[in-house]
Order: structure tokens, then sequence, then C-alpha cells
């Protein structure tokens, strides 16, 4: 049943906020995540609430290679840290950002060398650096999750090269958390091999249960670890699409795709994977980790994030207002605002669009929406190329807030918008991520939009042309008014006629009042 709307069922939404001051603060946000296998620097255009990576760069350091057995953290990688930091010190003076917010996490808050390295750092490069502790670590982590899922709920298990991090999220919220000790850098050390290695894993898997409590919703995976076994695990599928962001897996498929990673040459499915040596060399530990949460937890579903710490430290900064937004909406709002040849089309093009989808829930009517915003935002593109420009930009671009099966959804309808048939683009092994009704859907929708881009009107209202779609009778018919009748040329018919063969209308027509 058809759950009832008001009457602009756009006003869920609110104005855009990316031109309000409070938001436009966070255009060009610098963050600095000092980890204890990696250094990076991330400068968001944070104005949109689905913030781009102006800048992203990761320097793999090692700082807390050995610290089991020294207490010190890694000389080399130390060297290799400051090296990086002058770097993006220059590189944030040279893009004149805003201080950067520098944190510091597990290896630099364990050392005994730690805080001689924080003041070097900081009387070396000038950043004010803050060491933070598990819990703030987990907490962050968390509300990176919240950047790309607001409202979700589950377990955040956030794993960096010396710890590991558990938080519960529940409508937005983060609730309880715990730090531990089980990062692959500090399980790689311990005398004794993996027997030793599991009854550590054990003892401190037990404390976090015992801590956490029941955690059976959705278990979301932070950290570079859990995206390279990710990569894996799509290397095992075949998976077409790959965005490890919001890929899915479950406990059988994590199983399988950890005995394959044990039966295959680990320097060739690196290079497969497109994994780094470092990493690699450390997926195994993470693995043994990944086997007892799951054993222990038990998740009904797995995802994988790529927002984690560094997009909770913008998030942080995010007004209240601008959290609750969805991000995947406020997003295509900032593009069509940014590229569109009409800004405030797309909300007009919903409008003529939507009597094809009466029954479409809130997640259908969404997509629909981010589909109207973004469908001009290509137009720039050589014509012969719009059509895949618009479907790479929807399956690939970073878009918080979007299954994979939304985000081919989202690209087919653009595809549509552009084209009229879809082969010959390489995208067609995607489209089976959606079933086909879905993507009958999809083909509705972009040919919908391919004849509403015709009707291109600053005030396209239901009085000027509307489309009204019986489907028991599964007739069609376009009603335009006398003003905007002479846009009924030949190419408009021959759209009009191309979305009547799609909905399988018995009778359509054009009605001029």
């Amino acid at each position: 049943m058809q759950d009832s709307l008001p009457q602009d069922d756009w006003a869920q939404f609110g104005q855009p906020l990316f031109d309000d001051p409070k938001s436009r603060a966070l255009s060009r946000v610098g963050v600095v995540d000092i980890g204890s296998n990696s250094v990076r620097m991330v400068v968001f255009d944070g104005a949109a609430r689905s913030p781009a990576y102006f800048f992203n760069e990761k320097i793999l350091c090692g700082l807390g290679a050995g610290m089991n057995e020294t207490g010190h953290l890694n000389p080399e990688g130390k060297d290799r840290a400051l090296v990086a930091l002058r770097r993006f010190q220059c590189l944030a003076d040279g893009m004149d950002l805003p201080p950067l917010t520098v944190v510091a996490t597990a290896a630099m808050r364990d050392a005994q060398d730690g805080p001689s390295f924080r003041d070097q750092i900081e009387a070396e490069t000038g950043l004010k650096v803050y060491v933070i502790d598990g819990n703030e670590e987990a907490r962050l982590s968390a509300q990176g999750v919240l950047l790309g899922w607001p409202g979700s709920y589950g377990l955040i298990c956030d794993i960096g090269g010396s710890s590991m991090e558990l938080a519960e999220i529940n409508h937005g919220e983060v609730g309880r958390r715990i730090s531990s000790s089980l990062g692959p850098l500090k399980l790689m050390d311990i005398e004794g091999g993996r027997p030793a290695r599991e009854k550590q894993i054990g003892t401190v898997m037990k404390e976090l249960k015992d801590h956490m409590g029941k955690q059976r919703d959705r278990l979301f995976l932070v950290g570079g670890s859990w995206r390279a076994l990710a990569k894996v695990d799509m290397e095992r599928r075949n998976y077409p699409l790959h965005v490890l962001h919001e890929y899915r897996m479950d406990t059988e498929s994590v199983a399988k795709t950890i005995e394959f990673l044990g039966e295959h040459d680990p320097e060739e499915l690196r290079r497969k994977c497109g994994i780094s040596s470092t990493r690699m060399g450390l997926l195994p530990y993470a693995a043994e980790v990944l086997s007892e949460l799951l054993v222990r937890f038990k998740p009904k579903d797995i995802a994988i994030s790529s927002y984690g710490i560094r997009e909770g430290m913008l998030y942080e900064q995010m007004s209240e207002e601008l959290r609750r937004r969805d991000p995947l909406i406020e997003a295509s709002r900032f593009a069509e605002a940014k590229d569109a040849r009409i800004p405030g089309f797309g909300k007009r093009l919903y409008d003529f669009v939507k009597p094809l989808f009466p029954d479409a829930d809130a997640p259908r009517r969404r997509l629909i929406k981010a589909a109207c915003l973004m469908h001009d935002v290509s137009w720039r593109a050589h014509p012969d190329y719009r059509a895949e420009i618009c479907f790479d930009n929807a399956t690939r671009a970073n878009l918080g807030g979007l299954k994979h099966s939304e985000r081919v959804f989202l690209g087919i309808a653009l595809l549509y918008r552009y084209r009229n048939k879809p082969e010959g683009t390489h995208f067609e092994p995607l489209f089976d991520l959606v079933d086909k009704e879905d993507q009958l859907q999809a083909e509705i929708l972009g040919k919908a939009m391919r004849l509403g881009a015709m009707l291109w009107m600053e005030k396209l209202t239901k009085e000027e042309a509307h489309l009204e779609w019986k489907p028991a009778k599964r007739k069609l018919s376009l009603h335009l008014s006398e003003n905007s009748a002479p846009l009924y040329g030949e190419v408009t018919e021959a759209r009009f006629n191309s979305l009547a063969a799609t909905l399988e209308a018995e009778e359509h027509s054009v009605e001029t009042s």
C-alpha cells in the first residue's frame, strides 16, 4: 500500500544547506590521522553533507611495527611520518586551509616515546596533535559511519595496526564502546604462532563481548585491513562493481574468503586485488580476528564502511541539522546547483515523472529524487559519452547512503536519460545487481526524464505539462497547456512513444488545453 505523503513530499528534506554560512565553513576542511600503520591527510569539501574528497593521500609508515618487543615507535616509521606531516602542512598552507585537525591513535598513545614524538611533530611542523584514547577513537569511527548512514544501527568494528575498537550505534547515536589490543601489528609479534594468537584473540574477544552485550544487528567494518579483505571477497566472487563502501558480506562469505586467502599465492592475489604489500602481510592476522568476532557477535549481515575516524572528525564539526540530512539528496542537490544548466529543474522534473510511480515507497522515491536532481549534471561531456559518464558517476562516485543495488538502479536510470538502448556499454554486467523488475523501473524513470528534459521550461508546473498514467487501463496521457504545446515536436514525440512502449501502454495520447 502506498504510504501517505504531504502535498510537497520534498518538505522532509528542507532547504538545501550548502549555502548556509555554518555549512560553508566546512568547505575545505583538512584532517590528518596518525595511525599505527599509516599517516593520512584528507581535505573534505564538507558543505554538501556527503562530502567530496578534495584531497586524499596516505603514507604507510608502520609507526607501530615492533612495539610489542621494544615499547617504542618504529624509528624508520617516525622518520617517514615526519616527512609526510611536513608535506601535509605545506600542502595545507598552499591550499589556504584552516588549521589541520590532527589526531594520533593507538601507536602514539601506547608507545613510551609517544609524548616526545608528539612534541617533536609540533615543534618541527607547527601542527597541533591530539593523541586520543581508545574510547574516543571508537566514538569518532562510529560518527564516520553515521556520516554515510544517518540513523543507522549496529556494531562498528574499526581495526587499525595496533588496536581494534568496537562501538554501537542506534538511531544515529553512539552508545557503548571499547578499545582492545587486537591490531594485526601487535598480533604478529606474539610468540608461539597461531595457537598463541588464537588464545589471545579468544580471551580479549570474550571481554569485548561481555562489555558490549548482544549485538545481533549489522556489523560495520571500518579500516584498511577490512577493506583489503573485501577486495579479496570481490575477487573470489568475481563481483562486478569495485566500490568498497556499502559492500555487503555475510558470515558464510567471509569464511569462504578466508579459506580462499589461505589457498592462493599472496603475491599473485595482492596484485589482482590491488592491495599493498604491507597491507597484505597484515591481512591473515586481521582475518583471524574477524573469524572470532563473527562467532562471538553473530551479526545479521556485514557492511564495509569506507568512512571512519577521519569522516568522524568532519561529522564532529557539522551542525545537528546538517547531520540529520540525507547525504544522497544533499549531494545530488549540490551537484545540480554546481553543474546543471537550469538548477532547480530537477525538482520540477520529479513532479513530472512522479505519476508513473504511484506505489513507490520512501526508499524508491528517494532514488527517483536523486536521479532527477542529477539528470543534467554531465551535460558538458561529449554527447557520445554522456550516458556512460552518468552511469559511471552514479555507480562509482563517493556518495553516502547508497547500497550497491541502489547505485546501479540510479545508474541505469541516468543511462536511459541519455540513451534509448543500453546495448553497447561495458556496464551491462552490473545490471544483474538489481532484479529484472527494478531494471524495468529504472528504464521507465530514465525514459520519463528523457521526455521531461524536452519540456525545458523555467516554470514546468503541473498546469503547463504533466503525465497521467492509469496502470489498470494501460493508458498513458501527456497533458500540455497551450503555452507548452509548441515544445511537442518530432523528438519529443519519439521519446513519448518510447516511454509508452516501455510501460506497455495499450493507449497513449497527447492532450492540449
